[in-house]
């Protein structure tokens, strides 16, 4: 067993001061220097630093002196949005304790307990700490007192902090190497690494992060993945500080990166376990269990030639990002492309905005929906994430979509907006709680579908940013849905299809149309918009015709004159609409998103 070692995490809700309190711990270690307006080190990615999130995981070694000696800390700073609750599972699974971060002013929050649940799950070692104490709306008694309830902890044991100025940050410190238990494990023992992590480097290839369980790992040594059976020799080995920091081994408890030398993404698994080729471990460790994809949206490019590209892209975002999947689909509309999984909308935009920043790619991204299950007479049930396979006849026995069990914590003048906008959105409640006289937890249950475009927006607006939110699956349940197609003059548009409930389809139908009628531009024929549950048309707009004044040049002069030249432009713009097509600007499927619902 490794006495000198702690592996620890920082999980919070979202904006709670996560990433900052790990900038004073590196300035507490002398890891980094005074960092002055640096903010957020750990967040390395531009659109971090840009948003104030952080949206991937990131681990760093810290050294420090105790009573009993120098120790050394490895802390993974954790993302706090539900949409990367993957990201912190896979952390959780990397350490023996957890800091949990509370913000004074605000309070426990939904994601603050669906993170503390994990974390109990993985029999961590749990530092309750309350950050910004400094701030003039701070609440710590109040907010102490809910964390009592929330772990039945002594109110002693809350530790108040201020991470922006370093105040009381050093008893944090203190109490980690005191509370958190030395990891388990021997170096006698056959090699086990867990591989946590991994990310894709243009010049060293796969460079894949590992916690050392079991044995030891050195430069040159052979190893095996238990996952795939492929064997690697080691290129490197080395700690993670600010970078990389190459070293002779890594033993059982250490957490670090290694080179293997390969240039296939799909050799890095996350969750995998590695052993030596020689003399390994017969049982792999526990890993991960398989992440579940909630929300599907087609990716194309722009350009058709860029198809391979994105490809490429898509492989090496996928090795930085473990919850992305994607496989290649067609639309008659855009061509040839990949209908990706995603987490969230947010994890959805955030991988948009990397592929063009990073890969420099030019996309289009189709309307997001969720995955169904289809039963259709004397067929198994079919699962379905693109609505353009939505069978179009009404010869189908049953639908299922995915329903979650979601948590909103909100002061309790917020209820009765909370229960509206759940209404319109086919929400079920199943309880109310008060955590305080001043604050509630409502518990429901939701279809996927009526949560993934803009209800977390929705409910902000209604609660002036009071309210928090929080889903984890639940089941598959029988629904009445439709699929509703928008045809352009009559043809439909693959990409713009989308399954509704029933007693929606004829609102969103509508709502479709006329946005559709604001971003088409204005042809030399008329436009015709529909929208269409299978053959029954239930919404319709037109855009006008642009019309050219061909009488300008008659003066006077007998009436049947202009009439004949109108008649012969009538000829005209019939033939012309028979044969034209109507372009569709890549603006109408992002702006499909911002449709009031």
């Amino acid at each position: 067993m490794s006495r000198n070692i702690r592996n620890f995490c920082i999980i919070a809700h979202i904006d709670h001061g996560k990433s900052t309190i790990a900038d004073r711990l590196l300035e507490l270690t002398g890891t980094v220097q005074a960092l002055g307006d640096r903010k957020q080190v750990l967040d390395d990615m531009e659109l971090e630093q840009e948003r104030g999130i952080t949206i991937k995981a990131h681990a760093i070694t810290m050294q420090v002196q105790s009573k009993d000696g120098p120790v050394t800390l490895n802390l993974i700073d954790t993302p706090g949005h539900v949409d990367f609750s993957y990201e912190v599972s896979r952390s959780l699974a990397a350490c023996e304790g957890a800091i949990l971060v509370v913000d004074s002013a605000q309070g426990v929050e939904a994601q603050t307990i669906s993170n503390l649940y994990q974390a109990i799950a993985a029999d961590l070692e749990i530092i309750p700490v309350i950050n910004k104490i400094d701030l003039p709306n701070a609440q710590p008694e109040q907010v102490t007192m809910q964390i009592v309830e929330l772990l039945g902890c002594d109110p002693d044991e809350v530790i108040p902090i201020s991470a922006k100025t370093g105040e009381n940050c050093e008893a944090l410190l203190e109490r980690i190497v005191e509370a958190v238990p030395p990891p388990p494990g021997e170096v006698e023992q056959p090699l086990r690494a867990l591989v946590f992590d991994s990310i894709y480097d243009n010049y060293r290839g796969a460079l894949t992060y590992i916690r050392v369980m079991e044995g030891r790992l050195h430069k040159g040594q052979k190893i095996r993945s238990m996952h795939s059976g492929k064997h690697f020799q080691i290129d490197e080995v080395g700690r993670l500080v600010l970078g990389r920091k190459p070293c002779e081994e890594l033993k059982a408890g250490e957490v670090g990166y290694l080179i293997l030398g390969t240039k296939d993404v799909k050799d890095a698994k996350v969750g995998d376990t590695l052993t030596t080729v020689s003399e390994g471990a017969e049982e792999a460790l526990e890993g991960y269990a398989d992440v579940k994809p909630m929300v599907f949206s087609g990716v194309y490019p722009v350009k058709a030639e860029d198809y391979e590209e994105l490809r490429d892209a898509l492989s090496k975002l996928c090795l930085n990002d473990a919850s992305l999947v994607y496989e290649p689909e067609t639309s008659l509309a855009l061509g040839f492309g990949f209908r990706c999984g995603f987490l969230g909308l947010l994890h959805m935009e955030i991988i948009q905005e990397r592929l063009e920043r990073e890969y420099g790619l030019d996309i289009i991204t189709t309307m997001p929906n969720v995955k169904y299950r289809v039963k259709q007479p004397g067929e198994e049930e079919a699962e379905i994430s693109n609505p353009a396979e939505y069978p179009r006849n009404e010869k189908i026995e049953y639908v299922l979509e995915p329903y979650v069990k979601a948590q909103i914590i909100a002061p309790t003048e917020y209820i009765g907006n909370i229960m509206k906008l759940a209404m319109e959105r086919r929400g079920i409640t199943t309880g109310t709680e008060y955590i305080d006289t001043t604050r509630a937890t409502l518990h429901y249950e939701f279809p996927l579908a009526e949560i993934v475009f803009d209800f977390y927006d929705r409910l902000k607006s209604n609660t002036r940013g009071y309210a928090s939110f929080d889903y984890e699956y639940m089941e598959y349940r029988r629904s009445k849905l439709k699929r509703l197609d928008i045809l352009i003059n009559g043809d439909p548009v693959d990409s713009l299809s989308m399954i509704v409930h029933e007693e929606k389809a004829w609102e969103w139908g509508n709502k479709m149309c006329i946005k559709l009628k604001e971003l088409i531009p204005r042809q030399m024929f008329e436009v015709a918009i529909q929208g269409a549950l299978g053959t029954k048309v239930i919404s319709r707009t037109t855009v006008k015709a642009l019309r050219k004044n061909v009488t300008a040049k008659c003066y006077g002069g007998d009436i049947s004159r202009k009439r004949k030249l109108l008649e012969k432009q009538k000829e005209g713009k019939k033939r012309m609409k028979q044969v034209g097509r109507v372009e569709i600007p890549q603006d109408a499927f992002m702006a499909m998103l911002k449709v009031e619902r």
